[in-house]
């Protein structure tokens, strides 16, 4: 950051680095806000590798994470004294907080600069916020601690209401921005060929593939059993991009329902178009997968403004999506209010298909048929994958980097002239 800079200046602030999607929209914010501003990403520790650089200097608190419960507790407010300090070194101007823990940390060290928290997700639908803690952090800290924030950026427009009527956050501070995406960098990346053996594979059958960290908040699991459905029906492949912490789980659920599986991750068998389930694990470039694909599925209990989906759409490939909150009602059917009840049946929107979710036990079996005579449906129905593809691809221009972060920019200037007038 240069001395000669008179730019305003910005701390965007994130518990970690690593790989993920908050890491992900955290590392853009930094390259395209830093067209605008002086930025600095903060980290509370240097822990995890720096899968996304972005070029703009970075600083650790240098507090690590972990210990006891005494410990997390000196941690916690450590984090806050250093983050408070760095503030007055750097004299900021504006600090940027991506999830909930740098939240906490970013409005208990406000001095004089305005403080935005960026809400990435659902709170109240989230299965991870559970027991003691969950409870303390939902009735106690977001509650108190929210209201200290100059804005509240929500990443989609159906989290406004949690944060009213859930945690008491005044609604002049709550503003709705979307995640963006690097949409012509996506289209470019996927006209990558797949490789021999892979494309095999896409020639030998309808192919679905899915997008996402193999965790909980994905709930891939339904989906495997509405696949195994399917396959009774029609040839077809399901392919899964990423890892985490379920792949055993998932593996383990795949084998049971008698589906052939392949992963890439421990020392793999010959890829070849043998196999009814494919899990390739993490891809550089996992977009060159999607494009090739018949329809790509997402089967999320929760979610904020999902970046896999956004993706998906920019390769013009037919989405198929829950209806979780929140995200993917607001990018596949912007113009309809969510139902009064849970979907019980295929909802054909304008920019893709919205499905019952796959979480409650009492429908869960009539769900995936749904799903099931529904991705049939799509299979056999070629003008209606073209429609929906190309219906996907140009909604996607909705959330390039330019209009995104000309709203974010339009925000944090607001916030800047009325801190001048203060």
């Amino acid at each position: 950051m240069s001395n000669s800079d008179s730019r305003p200046r910005l701390l965007i602030v994130i518990p970690n680095r690593g790989m993920g999607g908050a890491q992900r929209a955290f590392h853009d914010h930094s390259v395209e806000l830093g067209k605008y501003y002086q930025v600095t990403e903060v980290i509370f520790n240097e822990d995890e590798a720096d899968m996304y650089p972005s070029g703009n200097p970075v600083r650790s608190l240098g507090v690590p994470g972990g210990g006891s419960p005494l410990a997390k507790i000196q941690n916690f407010w450590q984090r806050v004294t250093r983050l408070r300090e760095l503030k007055k070194e750097l004299n900021c101007d504006v600090s940027v907080s991506h999830l909930e823990g740098a939240d906490y940390i970013n409005l208990l060290s406000k001095g004089q600069e305005k403080a935005i928290v960026l809400i990435q997700g659902s709170k109240v639908h989230d299965r991870n916020i559970n027991g003691a803690v969950g409870m303390l952090r939902k009735k106690v800290l977001m509650p108190w601690l929210y209201q200290r924030a100059d804005k509240m950026v929500t990443v989609s427009r159906d989290i406004i209401p949690e944060m009213t009527e859930t945690f008491g956050v005044p609604r002049h501070k709550l503003l709705a921005i979307n995640n963006s995406f690097e949409v012509e960098h996506v289209r470019q990346l996927s006209l990558e060929p797949l490789d021999a053996a892979m494309q095999a594979v896409y020639e030998s059958a309808p192919v679905l593939v899915t997008s996402g960290r193999l965790a909980i908040q994905k709930n891939q699991a339904p989906l495997l059993d509405v696949f195994a459905a399917l396959l009774k029906r029609k040839p077809a492949k399901l392919v899964f991009i990423g890892d985490g912490e379920l792949r055993q789980d998932l593996l383990d659920h795949a084998r049971k329902l008698g589906l052939r599986v392949y992963q890439a991750m421990d020392q793999p068998a010959p890829l070849t178009p043998d196999f009814d389930v494919y899990f390739v694990g993490l891809q550089q470039n996992p977009f060159k997968f999607i494009r090739p694909a018949t329809a790509f599925v997402f089967p999320s209990a929760w979610e904020g403004f999902p970046l896999a989906l956004g993706e998906a759409m920019t390769c013009g490939v037919p989405v198929v999506s829950t209806d979780c909150p929140t995200g993917p009602r607001e990018m596949l059917a912007p113009t309809v209010e969510a139902p009064k009840t849970p979907l019980r049946q295929a909802e054909w929107a304008e920019f893709g298909i919205l499905m019952p979710m796959l979480t409650e036990p009492a429908s869960l079996s009539a769900d995936i048929a749904c799903w099931t005579d529904t991705l049939e449906q799509l299979l056999n129905d070629a003008p209606a994958r073209q429609r929906l593809g190309e219906a996907a691809r140009l909604r996607s221009n909705d959330f390039t980097h330019k209009r995104i972060f000309g709203q974010w920019k339009e925000l944090i200037d607001g916030l800047l002239n009325r801190k001048a007038r203060a």
